[in-house]
């Protein structure tokens, strides 16, 4: 089983990543603001099962990596903790837009919309070092069983995603209303996640890691 701390951690770093926008949260936050609440719903779903299998493959990969060459974690950390102050950087910069000012897509039915909300997610780059480099820094490869650690912190991460999105769709029309009448309060959004991000990436590049077994 996976610590508290582990899980809390993988939450925390979830619930950055989910709050800056992405090509996930821009698909199924215009479903449903273009298309109504249960297009963003299905698209949502088509993107958690795009999760699933994110995780089961990164989790058999990583799994045999790392009980052959520990040493991977230490560049694994590096490029994780990289990839987050990227992310903050991006929700700070000046100029950015709002995900919830998309641009208008026209209706599908319902299995074309779960299946973009699938490739969405294979093809969303961020999705895919979510699970590369960031989940297994919270690995404690001591105490085994890598490849459950793996889909158990996934599980917390999937958990989470899809917490936040499907809150995000239900709400998509009213809080896009509210910020086109108060812009000032996107921008404390984006100065908050990155915020956010920032410092778990700096604990992150400063955790000197976790022991491996000799």
């Amino acid at each position: 089983m996976i610590s508290f701390g582990a899980a809390l951690g993988v939450a925390a770093v979830a619930l950055g990543m989910v709050l800056t926008p992405g090509p996930n949260m821009m698909y199924v936050v215009s479903r449903s603001i273009g298309q109504g609440r249960r297009a963003g719903l299905i698209s949502l779903a088509g993107v958690a099962v795009g999760f699933v299998v994110y995780i089961v493959a990164t989790a058999l990969g990583l799994s045999a990596l790392f009980t052959a060459v520990p040493e991977l974690y230490l560049g694994v950390k590096i490029a994780g903790a990289a990839y987050l102050a990227y992310l903050a950087w991006q929700a700070i910069r000046p100029g950015g837009t709002s995900v919830f000012s998309p641009v208008e897509l026209p209706p599908h039915p319902p299995h074309r919309l779960f299946l973009m909300g699938l490739l969405t997610n294979l093809l969303n780059p961020k999705a895919a070092i979510m699970y590369a480099s960031l989940i297994p820094q919270f690995i404690d490869v001591s105490a085994g069983h890598l490849l459950l650690q793996s889909l158990q912190l996934g599980s917390v991460q999937i958990c989470v995603s899809l917490a936040v999105n499907s809150a995000l769709v239900l709400a998509a029309g009213t809080i896009a209303a509210f910020l086109s009448r108060r812009p000032s309060w996107l921008r404390v959004q984006r100065y908050v996640t990155g915020s956010m991000l920032g410092l778990i990436a700096v604990k992150l590049a400063t955790d000197p890691g976790r022991p491996v077994p000799a």
